[in-house]
């Protein structure tokens, strides 16, 4: 990647505060008074107040209970983190809004990411040999057809076809649409940070 990746700066100190100001913003949206003292230094720190695409990852039991975020860097950090928050827990379309008796047994993960860059490829074969497992987050389109899996789903579809092919589904678009037709394809890196 040309992008000098400043994300990479982010240290766990970070990553803890913003996993504080995601679940403090879903624990307001709750009425529930927040629980979580936030470090108030890092309020104003420079990394978090710059601009970077944003996911914030709801699990409940290791299961997905939400995930939303931004991939553009529109706005800084620490805003994605908490417009995305609230998406996540209560504006994801494929799950019921979060409530107050699930929030003990969620676990919030958030993740930073640096800026897309388009991938050039030669066919599909080329487009295997170029995407790197665990590290790339990848954006594929067609028309209005549009999906992004995070880094972290290769955890899960580990094989290149198989994550190909379950992003080209989640696009709306054939499983095998990436082996027969040009996909615009983007990556980009990705800081995450889980809560513990």
């Amino acid at each position: 990647m040309k992008e000098d990746l400043w994300i990479k700066k982010l240290t766990k100190r970070h990553g803890k505060f913003l996993i504080d100001l995601a679940r403090n913003t879903i624990l307001k949206e709750l009425g529930i008074p927040e629980q979580k003292d936030l470090d108030e230094e890092m309020e104003k720190n420079e990394l978090l107040n710059r601009k970077a695409g944003v996911f914030v990852t709801i699990y409940k039991n290791n299961d997905l209970r939400g995930c939303i975020g931004n991939i553009l860097p529109e706005k800084s950090i620490i805003e994605g983190v908490k417009d995305n928050a609230i998406n996540a827990a209560f504006r994801d379309p494929r799950f019921p809004p979060l409530s107050k008796h699930e929030v003990d047994d969620i676990k919030i993960e958030v993740s930073v990411l640096s800026p897309p860059e388009k991938l050039e490829y030669d066919g599909p074969q080329d487009l295997i040999k170029k995407l790197r497992p665990n590290i790339d987050g990848v954006i594929i389109q067609k028309g209005w057809a549009k999906a992004t899996f995070l880094p972290q789903v290769w955890e899960k579809l580990p094989n290149p076809k198989d994550f190909l092919t379950h992003l080209c589904f989640k696009a709306g678009l054939y499983g095998n649409a990436w082996q027969k037709e040009p996909l615009e394809v983007y990556t980009y890196e990705v800081v995450a940070f889980e809560e513990e």
